[in-house]
């Protein structure tokens, strides 16, 4: 982990940790996977994006790229996604999520040698600038007047560290290893998500899912949404929002969009009593190869792998959580490990 600067601001009043006595039941039942037909209608009611075109040709072309070079690529998907209430945005249904799991994990997958789609939400955290952008500090904290006072450096104490972290963007860089691909709304992300699996079908086995975002569990169908912002007067003061549940594609993405590629998905809940029994089930109800587990309130000092032969729990060490330890710097290649096993099944079956 980057080294953050002394500030005389409130760096340790984080105003985006949760209350987590009032943490919400999720002992509810999670709506059924989508089918076919449910694929079917929500592609053909909603609009695909307009430049998805162009998102088309760059990832064909960054996975033609590292295929000729018999070359592994992660799809990382991060941040959160929005639910617009008018259609020129004023107003959106949001998440906590900043995208920081996702963008520490294409770290290590691209130090694996594996190359990266980032399909991220726009402005979330990016792999190697995650360091520098999202503290409580400002980033000129990190910078300091040479002698002279005529040009701008980095303070000495942050030169070895900031260096690392260059060399490694810079290589990712100009080795063509990163491709960044933003989306904000729900649509956007379903529409892109689709597009790239379909896309990365060529590269078959070698290619693994890695679905960090934190994706809305209901969205208003275009069909409701208002052209123009909502005025106050015209619905008294009061705001009621009535939306559907968001189609759980995972399934087809499973069955359909990426059939024989590694799919690891993540179930986050706050209550560790059913978080085991919550993954279990969706690792059964998509049937994909596997759901990494992690309570809100430890999600960066252990997670819990599960599969259909078991769980095991993967927990930082005291040492390790003192050194500031990424956990994906031990779970990603755990990953990438479990990945080369599904290569090698795959082919013994002939496929």
């Amino acid at each position: 982990m980057t080294e953050t600067p002394t500030s005389p601001m409130l760096s340790r009043v984080h105003t985006s940790a949760p209350d987590t006595d009032s943490a919400i039941d999720r002992t509810i039942p999670e709506f059924p996977a989508a089918t076919p037909i449910d694929e079917d209608n929500y592609f053909r009611l909603h609009k695909p994006p307009p430049y998805l075109s162009q998102i088309s040709r760059d990832v064909a072309e960054f996975i033609n790229f590292h295929h000729k070079q018999n070359r592994k690529v992660a799809l990382v998907t991060s941040g959160g996604t929005t639910v617009p209430l008018e259609n020129n945005t004023v107003r959106f249904i949001d998440n906590f999520s900043a995208g920081t799991r996702g963008a520490t994990s294409a770290e290590y997958f691209l130090e694996n040698s594996y190359a990266v789609i980032f399909l991220h939400r726009e402005f979330s955290l990016l792999p190697y600038s995650r360091h520098y952008s999202h503290t409580t500090n400002c980033f000129l904290d990190y910078l300091a007047e040479s002698p002279d006072g005529t040009k701008v450096e980095v303070d000495d104490k942050f030169q070895k560290k900031m260096l690392v972290v260059l060399k490694k963007y810079r290589y990712a860089k100009d080795q063509n290893l990163l491709l960044m691909v933003p989306f904000t709304t729900v649509h956007q992300y379903l529409f892109t998500l689709k597009l790239i699996a379909q896309e990365m079908s060529v590269i078959g086995y070698d290619a693994v899912f890695f679905l960090a975002a934190a994706v809305s569990d209901f969205f208003l169908p275009s069909s409701r949404i208002p052209q123009h912002k909502i005025q106050s007067k015209e619905v008294g003061g009061k705001l009621v929002v009535d939306l559907e549940p968001v189609p759980k594609f995972l399934r087809r993405l499973v069955d359909s969009w990426a059939p024989i590629a590694m799919i690891v998905s993540f179930k986050l809940e706050t209550d560790d009593s059913i978080l085991i029994d919550k993954a279990r089930a969706a690792l059964k109800r998509y049937n994909h190869q596997l759901v990494i587990g992690n309570l809100l309130q430890t999600r960066k000092k252990q997670v819990v792998f599960v599969t259909p032969e078991g769980e095991r729990w993967v927990k930082l060490t005291p040492p390790q959580i003192k050194n500031r330890i990424d956990i994906e710097s031990i779970l990603v290649p755990e990953i990438i490990s479990m990945h080369g096993d599904w290569i090698q099944s795959r082919k013994e079956i002939g496929l």
